[in-house]
């Protein structure tokens, strides 16, 4: 059967309206029954503890949200660190040669 005598017969068929009305009855007890199994299948995953595709979609808008403020936060640290004097280089060297003075009393 060729797929314009497959949508020829489709269209005849749903033209006759005790077959529309029987298709329509049909998707919307199908959809009724999906949306009975979708939270009756949340509920068992509450009660095995398991995180639904909604939560897991909440702590994934979440995590993106923190991951904007660590952003923003490091970009505000980097700018801080720029803008302050440089003295860490010469305190480490103090802190070196402290160290070398106490590795030579140890010996």
């Amino acid at each position: 059967m060729g797929e314009a005598k497959l949508g020829q017969l489709a269209e005849e068929l749903l033209s006759n309206p005790r077959v529309a009305d029987a298709f329509s009855n049909t998707l919307r007890k199908a959809f009724e029954t999906k949306g009975k199994v979708d939270k009756n299948l949340q509920t068992v995953l509450k009660l095995l503890n398991m995180p639904s595709r909604a939560d897991v979609s909440r702590i994934l808008t979440k995590l993106e949200a923190i991951q904007g403020s660590l952003v923003n936060l490091n970009l505000k640290v980097d700018r801080l660190l720029a803008t302050r004097p440089r003295r860490a280089t010469s305190s480490r060297k103090e802190s070196d040669h402290e160290s070398d003075d106490l590795d030579q009393v140890d010996e």
